[in-house]
């Protein structure tokens, strides 16, 4: 069609030319040579025109990138056939030659331009003017956040996809400068500070934030500001996270929690981990958890000679395996499908592939189940550690890495006790043997499995209600990159018998982060989506604690990194409590677990959360939150 198109476009620009030159008024001498001319013109313009792929392009998503193919085709076209029309002349008479002028070689030129520009980018326009006439109600009024390089990017990519019905109504940038100016025929409209007013003057459904070189504290002000709007919240990544700076929408993604909480990235000690990883046989249990497999994407980085993958579940870990093949294909991973309850097996295991590294992550985690079935938690937490601990001293691991749980503080739950427990049962194990025992501790982990983000994220989705258990409860919450890396450098550390806790930032009020959420999706909290209390979970505290109250932390030479002081802890006390466990699971007798445990563990105290026990709760948690807090200013911060 354009082949068509432009033969015809570039004789009506030679011949207008012509007219317009000669003011209507053309010598017949002319028009012979404009004849004679308009095979060679056709020609050579549609060969430069097929150089500069003028046929290949699609003209709807055209830029000035193909607008300069058009002005680049054009010139070259037209100085060639000057030089023709210089050169190869028509004689009249014997003794007289004609040519064309150089102004209609010039007039030429720009007709051609017009015409070819226009014929082109006229698929482009139409597409426009069907998008400003398409009525508003079907449209999504959005603002972008940002009107630098990467907002300007984006709303090109936007105004190419008349599909998504997005009507951009403008840009927020705290640049003054900008502010007022118009962008593409799209106005800066102020800065963060009017971001509220603007959505409700213009009926903004959709916020997207396009600013990716903004600092954390920048990051979570804006977004603070755009909860309070109702509007639907997105994102750019950060320009790192973007292959050669370049935008589509397919990058631009939900805001998370994790967003909100702003955490620092974390800084490794890259030389210490890999001392300890690097060419070594590496062994983690519970290898297709959630934190399990996270710990695998990680140590995979510091190239360990197997990575070894322990899991009951058999599905998540070939999964695993399979993301690390391709993601490291010269890395060896091997899948072992086995339960740490089982003694015999582990030995098999650590037999044949002699660990020097064991990272121990399987365990049961949800503490209303473990309530519920108390003999699963003594089996996988204690029995299974122990196991697994067993093996590492006998087999001559270097190093094991327990992971435990802020729950194990003074714990109120079965599952906390059996973490307490377990951290009992590392530190016993450590002065017998030249295995370095250590366990770090750290509270909930944003986006795990069970954890309350998919949870509040599924009842959002079916309308709500979104359920939380008291309007006081909070925890601390950190990333699953950033939980696994504390634990990889927190082993770096590790002499033996240390109890490593983490640095958890402030505590988040579970009621606030089922708020953000809703307001996250577009919607009004206690409106569009209900939150409803059910009350506190057997064994559940309103707030958890890092440490516990008698024993101070110290710092380590990572500020989130801190290292409790071992207890006195016997291992002929550990064999007894592993007999008496067994003793006990066998007799069936679930209450004499929980009677077993809070001689074993004198800091459990088991809560059945009755009314009168969750306002025992409430009073006990400020006091004990309260205290921990001090501790940890005076014993860790200042140190």
């Amino acid at each position: 069609m354009f082949f068509l198109f432009d033969s015809i476009l570039v004789v009506c620009a030679l011949y207008f030319s012509l007219v317009l030159r000669f003011d209507f008024n053309v010598e017949p001498e002319y028009i012979r040579f404009f004849k004679l001319s308009i095979i060679p013109v056709i020609l050579i313009t549609i060969f430069f025109n097929n150089v500069f792929k003028l046929y290949s392009n699609v003209w709807k998503y055209a830029s000035i990138e193909e607008l300069l193919s058009i002005v680049f085709s054009i010139s070259l076209s037209n100085i060639v056939f000057m030089i023709y029309s210089y050169f190869v002349t028509y004689k009249m008479l014997e003794t007289q030659y004609y040519r064309f002028p150089f102004t209609v070689l010039v007039i030429f030129w720009i007709l051609s331009l017009i015409s070819f520009g226009g014929t082109r980018f006229l698929s482009r326009i139409l597409s426009h003017s069907r998008n400003l006439s398409t009525n508003d109600k079907d449209n999504i009024n959005i603002l972008i956040v940002g009107a630098g390089d990467l907002g300007v990017t984006l709303m090109k990519e936007i105004n190419k996809h008349s599909e998504l019905n997005y009507n951009i109504v403008g840009f927020v940038d705290d640049n003054e400068d900008k502010q007022g100016k118009m962008i593409n025929n799209v106005k800066v409209l102020g800065g963060r500070n009017d971001i509220v007013n603007i959505c409700k003057k213009y009926n903004v459904k959709e916020i997207i934030i396009s600013i990716p070189s903004m600092n954390l504290d920048t990051k979570k002000e804006i977004m603070n500001i755009c909860k309070s709007t109702s509007c639907k919240l997105k994102i750019i990544p950060g320009i790192y996270e973007i292959i050669d700076g370049k935008v589509n929408i397919s990058q631009i993604r939900e805001v998370n929690i994790e967003d909100l909480l702003g955490r620092e990235p974390i800084k490794l000690d890259n030389e210490n981990i890999r001392g300890y990883i690097e060419d070594k046989v590496v062994l983690v249990t519970g290898g297709g958890g959630s934190i399990g497999s996270e710990l695998c994407r990680q140590i995979a980085k510091f190239n360990p000679s197997k990575l070894l993958i322990l899991d009951i579940y058999e599905n998540n870990a070939y999964n695993l395996q399979l993301e690390l093949k391709y993601e490291y294909p010269k890395l060896y991973t091997e899948v072992l499908i086995a339960s740490v309850r089982e003694l015999e097996r582990m030995k098999e295991i650590f037999n044949k592939y002699r660990p020097y590294v064991v990272f121990h992550a399987a365990a049961h985690k949800h503490v209303p189940l473990m309530e519920d079935n108390p003999g699963e938690a003594i089996k996988n937490n204690i029995i299974g550690t122990y196991n697994v601990a067993l093996c590492s001293h006998d087999f001559g691991t270097k190093r094991f890495v327990m992971i435990s749980t802020d729950k194990a503080v003074n714990p109120t739950n079965i599952m906390g006790a059996s973490k307490r427990f377990c951290e009992m049962i590392i530190q016993a194990f450590d002065k017998i043997s030249n295995t370095e025992y250590v366990a770090v501790r750290f509270g909930n982990v944003l986006g795990s499995n069970g954890s309350v983000i998919p949870i509040f994220k599924k009842q959002i989705a079916h309308g709500g209600p979104v359920t939380v258990t008291h309007p006081e409860i909070n925890r601390f919450f950190m990333t699953i990159p950033e939980a696994s890396q504390l634990v990889i450098q927190a082993g770096a550390m590790a002499s033996g018998g240390e109890i490593f806790v983490l640095d958890m930032g402030k505590p988040v009020k579970i009621v606030d982060l089922a708020r953000d959420l809703i307001k996250l999706s577009g919607l009004e909290p206690d409106k569009d989506v209900k939150i409803e209390y059910t009350g506190l979970r057997p064994g559940e505290k309103l707030y958890e604690e890092l440490l516990m109250d008698e024993i101070a932390l110290t710092s380590t030479e990572h500020k989130k990194i801190f290292v409790e002081k071992p207890m006195n802890i016997d291992m002929d006390f550990i064999n007894e409590s592993i007999d008496e466990f067994k003793n006990v699971l066998n007799d069936g007798d679930t209450e004499r677990i929980f009677e077993v445990m809070q001689r074993k563990v004198p800091t459990y105290t088991r809560t059945k959360n009755d009314k009168k026990n969750v306002d025992l709760e409430l009073n006990k948690s400020h006091k004990n939150a309260n205290k921990s807090k001090n501790d940890i200013k005076e014993c860790a911060y200042e140190n």
